[in-house]
């Protein structure tokens, strides 16, 4: 499990330094292994950045599902509002996954990654919902919030909830196909 509590703490390195700054001497005091002990589990500051970021969508899909309603539009503005403290506590300069594919733009690891953890948001909202048609712009939505509370905080929440709503409606208005 060294290889985990590693990941964690190299999450953490990244989270707070972003990823072009640290250097891997950097990353290894902030691991609290020895230099031999980073590189066996991560050969290379990409690898670790892959760690960092796996080890993230475990923790943030946990986060993100564990919303207190059950499923339906409840579940969205719910887990929309909990994505509010996640921001705050997690991710105070925005979404750790696009931060990576910025810098690392031509690293196929880390692009992966980061699709793997796009994917994985969109099928849980797809799921959670109870609407799959609805996962693109449930998804849109959720992108928005990360790359605008930054900027905007909170109040990205409430306008995001409100198109949430208006989308159910929309949706429910339509016609049917029997």
């Amino acid at each position: 499990m060294l290889n985990k509590q590693i990941a964690e703490k190299l999450e953490h390195a990244f989270s707070q330094h972003g990823f072009a700054e640290p250097s891997v001497a950097t990353l290894q005091k902030l691991s609290g292994v020895s230099l031999r002990t980073l590189y066996k589990y991560y050969p290379s500051k990409e690898s670790m950045i892959v760690a960092a970021l796996t080890n993230r969508h475990q923790r943030y899909l946990y986060y993100f599902a564990s919303s207190s309603e059950s499923t339906g539009e409840a579940w969205v503005t719910s887990a929309f509002e909990h994505l509010s403290d996640w921001m705050k506590n997690s991710a105070p300069h925005g979404c750790l996954s696009i931060q990576a594919l910025a810098a690392y733009p031509n690293n196929v690891q880390i692009a992966e990654a980061v699709k793997q953890h796009k994917r994985d948001i969109q099928q849980l909202l797809a799921e959670k919902s109870g609407h799959p048609e609805l996962s693109e712009q449930l998804f849109l939505l959720h992108e928005g919030i990360a790359s605008g509370w930054p900027i905007v905080g909170d109040s990205i929440i409430a306008s995001a909830n409100r198109m949430v709503a208006d989308l159910f409606v929309q949706y429910l208005k339509q016609p049917k196909e029997i």
